[in-house]
Formats: C-alpha cells, structure tokens, sequence
C-alpha cells in the first residue's frame, strides 16, 4: 500500500470515528468532562500526533520483521476442552491517558484505569514499558492493559486484587498458536459503539453481571447488596493477526477475529489475518452493588466499554507459557501450572520466572 493510500485511509477511518452516533438506548448516563469530549453524544478528539514507533507518522507501525508464506490452518488436532493460561495483574493506576488512541498527548483521554505495566503513561514506547515495572504475578509480563475508570457517582471503583486476564486459543487449532510480537497493539470495542454494537460484538460473552443477573448490555438498576457480589464483566479480543502491522491507523484493522469455516463447527484465521495469537479475554470483578443507578464509565453508559492492549511481554516468558498451557492444551494458572495435569510440570518457577 502506498503512503498515500495509507494515510487516506487512515483520515477515513478517522472521520468515521468522530461521525460515528453514540446509540444512548437503554440506560442513559453522563460522562465527567475531559478533554476527549462530554457524553451527551460522546466525541473523541483528533489526535495530533504519532507514535515515535510510527516512522513516518501515517499510522501505520510495520512489524520488523513481518510474518509472511502463512495460510490460516485448518488442521483439527486431538480435543482439548482448554488450551489457555492466566496472566493475573492488578490495577496500577488511572490517569486520562492513552498511549495507543493519543499517543504523545497527556490528559487527552477519558480517564482509564491501568493494569500490569506500573509506568503506562500518554508517552508509552515497548522501549519504556520493556524497562519498566509490573503488576502482574509474572514478572516477565510487562504490557499495558487499560480500561475506561468505572464511577460510582464521582468516586472511582476500581478492582481490587489481581485480576484475571485469559490468553486462550481463539482457533480450533490450538496448536497453530504462536506467541504475540513484541510492540503489538490493539483496542477492542469502542467508546464510541452503540448499544446494539456492544451486544453483537464478537467479543461480547456475558456482558455486565453482578447476583443472578446476566447478559446486560448496560449496568442492571440494582445488584444484590452482599459482600460477595461484584459487578463482573468478560470481552474477547481479536486473534487473528495480519503478520504485518504492529498498529495500524484504526487500532484494529490489524486483526481479527476467528470465523467459522464453511461446512464445519472450525473456527479458523480469516485469509487476510492468518495468523493465530493467543486472544485474550478481560473478566474484570468491580467492587460495587447495590444501587447502581450512578453507576458509569469515564466513557459514558455500560454499552461503551472498550479496553486496550500493549504487548511488552519478555519474548521467551510469552512463548513458554503460550507453548506449554495453550499449544500443549493446559488450563493454566499465571505460573504455567496445570493442577489437573501435574505431571505435565510448569512453564515458570515458583517466582513465576523462567527456570
């Protein structure tokens, strides 16, 4: 593709962005103000400037090197009711940041709660987030993970604990899975999708719960008031991988999700993103119920939930655990372990490192 080519669609796909209608039925709710705009038909602003990744600024990162002669597999190997480990990361911090969306742009964004890497900030590189700390039980999983803040009222609620984060085979050919590329970045959902978009995502699973209450699209009116219940919610991100761009203009073109191939129950890479990643899935715990009638996100009502992913994985800790819990058919846990398979041992030691 061209330069021109590229950054004319990347200006198409901005102005769709900012044109898009934010669908307001169901539940209504009322954003705090931010530079990225008020939700009473939530804006997001133009961001006016790049990645120092980008280089030459058309929104295009190119993998170095890129993943070429791939053809989705198709292959169906023994059934494995799990292929998946857990990374476990706690919340971090919250700032009005997005080093991906507004990259190079502090307080741009509506407010995000931050997980894993302790030092996400607006001017994140997979240089900066590869020296920095994390939150996570293994040290070697040093990406950013974030997410609109929830409130109550104006009261941020944040989840306590490490949270789960599942990287799962999103292809019935689990062993076709290969570890991320380092510096790989991606938005799933959007601020700025209507209700009905939330609902039909591909990567919806249980929407908001809290009690016996499931499938919402937007925060039930009450949840039961015990200690034990939380406001949860589980979303799937794309797997299925370009092999060219580490981002590009959208924040999603680059991937994909699985579809069914035709005449089988298969799910498979599209032709154009053949390669299989690990596709993670938030299931995020928030410590409110109750009445939940102020209940909202920094971007607006329940429908607007989105989350971000920045790769800074260590290379050789990701392609452990990808090859030994999701290759090998494992439900593992943030060390690699396997309880109902012991023999199989773990991938990372009793530090949750390498051996």
């Amino acid at each position: 593709m061209s330069r021109r080519s590229k950054i004319l669609s990347g200006a198409l796909v901005t102005s769709a962005l900012l044109l898009t209608p934010l669908g307001l039925s169901g539940v209504a709710a009322s954003s705090t103000p931010s530079a990225a705009g008020v939700h009473t038909g939530h804006t997001m602003a133009l961001s006016t400037a790049s990645s120092p990744e980008d280089p030459d600024g058309d929104g295009y990162i190119p993998a170095d090197p890129p993943v070429t002669g791939v053809t989705p597999s198709t292959q169906n190997p023994p059934h494995r009711y799990f292929h998946e480990f857990q990374a476990n990361c706690a919340v971090s911090h919250t700032r009005p940041d997005d080093p991906i969306v507004y990259p190079q742009q502090p307080g741009k964004s509506h407010d995000h709660t931050f997980m894993g890497n302790t030092t996400t900030n607006a001017g994140s590189t997979t240089a900066t987030l590869s020296a920095g700390g994390t939150t996570c039980k293994a040290p070697g999983d040093l990406s950013g993970y974030w997410m609109p803040t929830l409130y109550n009222g104006d009261k941020p609620v944040l989840p306590v604990g490490p949270q789960v984060i599942y990287y799962k085979a999103g292809v019935t050919d689990y062993t076709s899975v290969r570890p991320f590329p380092k510096g790989l970045r991606f938005v799933v959902g959007s601020p700025m999708q209507s209700a009905d978009e939330f609902r039909h995502h591909p990567g919806f699973v249980e929407g908001w719960e809290c009690g016996d209450s499931f499938f919402n699209t937007e925060f039930p009116a009450t949840c039961p008031g015990r200690p034990d219940v939380q406001l949860n919610i589980r979303f799937q991100a794309p797997s299925c991988w370009d092999g060219r761009y580490l981002d590009t203009p959208d924040h999603k073109s680059h991937m994909a999700y699985p579809v069914v191939k035709p005449g089988t129950n298969d799910n498979v890479c599209p032709a154009d993103h053949p390669v299989a990643l690990p596709m993670i899935e938030f299931k995020m715990a928030f410590p409110v119920n109750g009445d939940m009638s102020k209940v909202r996100l920094a971007s607006g009502p329940g429908h607007s939930f989105h989350y971000d992913f920045f790769n800074a994985w260590d290379d050789r800790t990701l392609k452990a655990l990808v090859d030994h819990c999701v290759v090998g058919g494992l439900q593992c846990d943030a060390r690699g372990y396997d309880e109902t398979h012991p023999e199989a041992g773990a991938a990372l030691g009793a530090d949750y490192r390498l051996p």
